[in-house]
């Protein structure tokens, strides 16, 4: 089935295989299945939907809006919802069913949505078990760790992304069980290793291209089992050293000699699909699943199609974002942790049978509701029977299947919503070539987050000008200015490591890129000394951004294998310059 996308105007296909899933996965109320109907918007747009709800990166200065002490929030100040630090959030001083908005019909669901969101706590930060992490987020179980992001058990890492079981790291992105590692890209078990993009069990090296077991290795690319190399040449342990002690990379003019002449490695290297100890998969950066469609940093999944960065386990999950720990059967979720049987959830756990439900925790039988912990039968954070509510659910299912998705209308009704005041009545009906409310992900203008704040704005960019047009949320993003003797443009610090004074802790340095201030932190100067790296010229942020465009997109391109000519799927678009392989001519090359 061939479709249009209501937003973008691509064409996207729906295979029976979806249609099947949406089947399966359709919610029953009293013993009768509320259908999920087929997408309106193409799988790119509906990622950026799920995304735009999400703020990993930009952390605000406020108040806790109970106990009132100085906290950081991903929320900005500006943002309608009433922010609480993670003691009071978690405690028991409130009762999120005092938010509860009665249902009136047929007033328009989302209009109603809009008044419970812009009246229900949220947490401040998606923290769990930190200890001396207070500027990370979407973190678990970090130690001494400073602004990263999306990781788990890391410990003293600085400035990482999407990082787990790593520590003493800095400057990462999709790295896994690495130590002492900097400005490195899904790399998994590497020691002392940097400058490096798709490594594995590397260590003692630098500017490496999907490398794996090697040692003491620089300038290279698909080597395997292989100990100093040097520009792709054997050397013996001197010569090694000698030759790399002349790079000088403990300067920024070395380092930037190295990165130029390492984007030629890259275009040179052998490309492929990284999957491994998967079956029937497709996708990019996979690890033991089966079945697996369209599937990107995936990791134990099973039976699943358009997932995105979950780790074990999950299967029978569709169009979902951070689900694992036993989730299944579930449906645009992002980031959810056993969640079962669900249908349109933003940070939940151990929830089962529950729509459009925001941080809602051991619960069942939800329907649009935000911050509930051990309840069932919830509507709009009211409290109901369970034979009410299943009358009632279907009702309002049917009443946003005839309501027509709009977009540059909501963003008004949820600023009245967050007054108190009475939303706007539903429109027309959906007419013939329509797309209706349900089945449909949270619309981004009910987002606490501006566009540019939110992941989506790093995957999908846009303009502000082109986010006022379709409605959406827009902040400009404004520096503080840090307490310092001095700031200093980048291009005048010294060249080498070995010239950088302790008082740099006292500076702050203008991003040669961005122009915007940064500082270094005492840890992250002992870093660049122990590692031998100069001081660098960006901004975090600017970083990130780099290293984030070393990713290949997450959508895949049917082309033929360079080598046997072969069809197959790939992120790599046909018109990329770099050499692609299918995976049985790449493991006949390399090994």
């Amino acid at each position: 089935m061939q479709r249009s996308c209501k937003q973008c105007g691509s064409t996207f296909e729906i295979t029976q295989d979806d249609l099947a899933f949406y089947d399966k996965v359709s919610p029953v109320f009293n013993g009768k299945k509320e259908l999920i109907p087929p997408p309106s918007l193409c799988p790119d747009c509906r990622l950026q939907h799920r995304f735009a709800w999400r703020n990993e990166r930009h952390l605000f200065r406020r108040p806790c809006m109970l106990c009132g002490k100085s906290i950081l929030a991903n929320y900005h100040t500006n943002a309608v919802p009433p922010v609480y630090c993670l003691d009071c959030w978690w405690g028991d001083q409130w009762d999120a069913l005092t938010s509860g908005v009665p249902l009136h019909q047929p007033q328009d669901f989302w209009s109603q949505f809009g008044m419970l969101s812009g009246s229900t706590p949220r947490p401040a930060l998606q923290v769990l078990n930190g200890q001396n992490a207070d500027f990370t987020n979407f973190s678990r179980d970090a130690k001494d760790c400073y602004l990263c992001f999306s990781t788990v058990h890391c410990e003293r890492c600085l400035y990482v992304t999407h990082t787990d079981e790593s520590r003493d790291c800095m400057d990462g992105e999709g790295d896994e069980e690495c130590e002492l590692c900097y400005e490195c890209s899904n790399c998994i078990n590497c020691y002392h290793l940097t400058h490096s993009v798709r490594c594995e069990n590397c260590s003692d090296a630098s500017f490496l291209y999907d490398c794996k077991s090697c040692q003491h290795c620089y300038m290279s690319a698909n080597l395997r089992d292989r100990q100093y190399i040097f520009r792709g040449q054997q050397l013996s342990p001197d010569e090694y050293e000698r030759q790399l002690a002349a790079e000088h990379l403990e300067t920024v003019t070395g380092l930037n000699r190295s990165w130029h002449q390492f984007e030629n490695v890259l275009h040179k290297a052998l490309h492929h699909s990284l999957i491994t100890q998967s079956e029937n998969c497709s996708g990019d950066i996979l690890k033991n699943c089966k079945n697996c469609r369209e599937c990107f940093d995936c990791f134990s999944g099973e039976d699943s199609i358009r997932c995105y960065r979950s780790p074990p386990t999950f299967r029978d999950c569709c169009e979902c974002y951070g689900v694992y720990g036993g989730s299944e059967l579930s449906m645009e979720i992002s980031n959810g942790k056993n969640v079962i049987r669900t249908f349109a959830a933003i940070q939940c756990q151990n929830i089962e049978e529950c729509q459009y439900c925001i941080h809602c925790y051991s619960s069942h039988h939800l329907f649009g509701c935000i911050g509930m912990r051990n309840k069932e039968y919830c509507i709009l954070n009211k409290q109901y029977t369970k034979e009410k509510y299943e009358m009632l659910v279907p009702e309002i299912i049917e009443h946003m299947r005839k309501t027509p998705l709009r977009s540059s209308l909501l963003r008004p009704a949820f600023a009245e919503a967050s007054a108190g005041k009475q939303g706007y009545e539903g429109q027309a009906g959906v007419t013939e070539g329509q797309a209706g409310e349900w089945g449909a992900f949270f619309p981004i203008e009910l987002s606490p987050f501006a566009f540019n704040e939110t992941i989506a704005q790093e995957y999908f960019p846009i303009t502000e000008q082109e986010a006022e047009k379709r409605g959406w949320q827009w902040r400009e993003e404004k520096d503080e200015i840090p307490k310092v003797s001095k700031v200093i443009p980048a291009s005048a610090l010294p060249d080498s490591i070995d010239d950088i004074p302790d008082d740099i802790l006292n500076w702050a340095i203008e991003c040669e890129t961005t122009k915007r201030p940064f500082k270094i932190i005492k840890q992250e100067l002992e870093f660049y000394r122990k590692m031998k790296l100069p001081i660098p010229h960006f901004h975090p942020d600017e970083r990130h951004r780099r290293r984030m465009a070393l990713r290949n997109p997450r959508r895949l391109w049917t082309r033929p294998c360079m080598k046997c000519g072969k069809q197959m799927e790939t992120t790599y678009a046909p018109e990329r310059p770099e050499t692609v392989y299918c995976e049985e001519c790449y493991l006949k090359e390399v090994y």
